[in-house]
Order: structure tokens, then C-alpha cells, then sequence
């Protein structure tokens, strides 16, 4: 029996009506934005509406998820609003995070080039 496909889990940005960003990590975003919409989300989106979505991206692992979210949430609101700017800012940082970890798991399988002697 083939095994099953793995889920994918997406982090996404959220606006709140207080111009405020929150990010977070959902399998459903179209389902999680209905959820802090209707008050049944976290704890920071409530009250804060209208949310508006505008960022997300799509990860291979929960554990990638929950990466980027962490990285994400690092940054500056200056840092943040950048992101949101960028046609593929938020997916750019996913690929940068994932490939940070693949480098220090020794998974990266891109090429090096030898420095020249």
C-alpha cells in the first residue's frame, strides 16, 4: 500500500484592523482565517478585525512550518511589511530557512565551488 501523502502545512500573515501583523501556521488557511474571524482563533486576532491575508506559504513539513514561523516572527515589523511587499517574499524566506536547515543537517545537495588557490 502506497504510503500517504504528507500534509502541507502553510504559515501566513494576517493584518488585523489595527494595521497590526500576526503570523501563523494552519493545513487549511481559507479555514483558520474563518476561524479568527469568528472569534474562535488566537487569542491576539480576536477583536483586532478585519483580517485581511496578505502572505503565505506553503511548507514541506510541519517542522518546516514551524521554522519559518518562528524566523518570521523574529523579525521587525519594518522587516515584515518588506516581506509583504516582495512579489515572493514570504515563500523566498521558507526556501532560505528550509536551505539553512538542509546545510546544517548535511542534507544540502546543491553543488560547492572550490575556492580558487
Amino acid at each position: 500500500m502506497p504510503a500517504a501523502p504528507a500534509r502541507a502545512y502553510f504559515v501566513y500573515l494576517l493584518r488585523c484592523g489595527d494595521r497590526s501583523l500576526y503570523c501563523g501556521i494552519a493545513l487549511d488557511v481559507a479555514a483558520r482565517l474563518a476561524q479568527h474571524r469568528a472569534g474562535k482563533g488566537a487569542r491576539y486576532t480576536r477583536g483586532r478585525g478585519p483580517l485581511e491575508l496578505v502572505a503565505k506559504a506553503r511548507c514541506r513539513s510541519q517542522g518546516d512550518a514551524l521554522r519559518l514561523e518562528r524566523a518570521v516572527k523574529a523579525l521587525t515589523r519594518a522587516e515584515k511589511e518588506r516581506l509583504i511587499a516582495l512579489p515572493r517574499g514570504l515563500v523566498g524566506m521558507a526556501l532560505r530557512v528550509r536551505n539553512a536547515r538542509e546545510r546544517r543537517a548535511g542534507l544540502d545537495t546543491r553543488p560547492t565551488v572550490a575556492s580558487p588557490s
